[in-house]
């Protein structure tokens, strides 16, 4: 076997086990478990494999907050290049994640859009379930709750029942939805199921998703301890990951699950706490959050 081939052999043992990294919830490892796989593929002389582990790569960045805007620079000549449909397809819905995290919606549909449209044409059905939860993320963001269940539900559809980061993730949005139009008990069955699985896969950093939103829906109903618990346990893991998004919508919910409690001093405290780290300059919001219905100000996926 020359030196080549090994590289190449090298590159997908790294690469699955990366993979695996992830789906149990070890970012930072997967991280430095796709940065060697790129390694290994540059070495391998191979554009088609090259393009795929830069792919991979920028994904995990992405996750981490860590992505530079050369990659993303990167992602979009890998899809205008076209070389290969698989790459195209990868490039496209990373760079529609990336989008989303940057709350650029309409650039984010229209990757997305590339994504599912390539993944069709592949075949692959969990291909295109990612895909539908890609589009199904950027429409919930936008609040057009009806049309990203469908987009959830189609996903669902096309990937297997069994117990999978993938499937959990998909679970997750779909009850938040749910919650939010009502429809309680498809909502929690839905983000139980999902953290079930998170805990079994032993995601333990995934978790952040459901957790955040079975807080919102254990306020909707009523069970504000309930929900205080589920939110601490969002915040811990996104300060974590350096979530700053659920960092700040579970302090908006601690302090409203502790408010309809009737605790004002713990409600006042994570009220303080949110005002200082992300407004600084708005010294009334603690008072004025304790004077509204939080809940309806805030988009936990948007």
């Amino acid at each position: 076997m020359n030196t080549l081939e090994t590289s190449a052999e090298s590159y997908e043992f790294l690469r699955e086990q990366g993979v695996r990294s992830l789906n149990q919830g070890d970012p930072q490892i997967s991280l430095r478990l796709f940065g060697e796989a790129f390694d290994r593929a540059q070495e391998a002389g191979n554009e088609r494999l090259r393009d795929r582990a830069f792919c991979n790569l920028t994904a995990i960045q992405i996750e981490l907050f860590s992505c530079k805007d050369e990659s993303l620079t990167r992602l979009r000549e890998i899809l205008v290049r076209n070389g290969d449909q698989e790459n195209c397809r990868l490039a496209a819905y990373y760079l529609a994640r990336a989008h989303e995290l940057k709350k650029g919606y309409k650039k984010a549909l229209f990757y997305a859009r590339i994504a599912l449209e390539r993944s069709t044409t592949l075949g692959r059905r969990d291909w295109i379930a990612s895909a539908h939860n890609a589009v199904g993320n950027i429409l919930i963001a936008e609040s057009h709750f009806e049309q990203a269940c469908v987009q959830y539900e189609q996903a669902l559809e096309m990937i297997s029942t069994g117990r999978s980061l993938e499937r959990a993730l998909i679970l997750d949005n779909l009850g938040y939805c749910r919650i939010v139009e009502g429809r309680f008990s498809e909502g929690f069955r839905c983000l139980y199921e999902s953290l079930r699985s998170l805990r079994g896969l032993g995601a333990r950093i995934f978790e952040r998703g459901p957790r955040l939103s079975l807080c919102f829906g254990l306020l909707e109903v009523g069970r504000y301890r309930s929900a205080g618990k589920h939110g601490l346990a969002a915040l811990e893991l996104a300060e974590e990951v350096g979530d700053k998004d659920v960092v700040k919508n579970a302090l908006y919910l601690l302090g409203e699950a502790a408010n309809l409690a009737r605790d004002t001093g713990s409600a006042r405290e994570h009220f303080t706490d949110l005002q200082e780290r992300f407004f600084p300059a708005d010294r009334y919001l603690p008072d004025f959050l304790l004077a509204i219905d939080v809940r309806k100000l805030i988009n936990l996926k948007a």
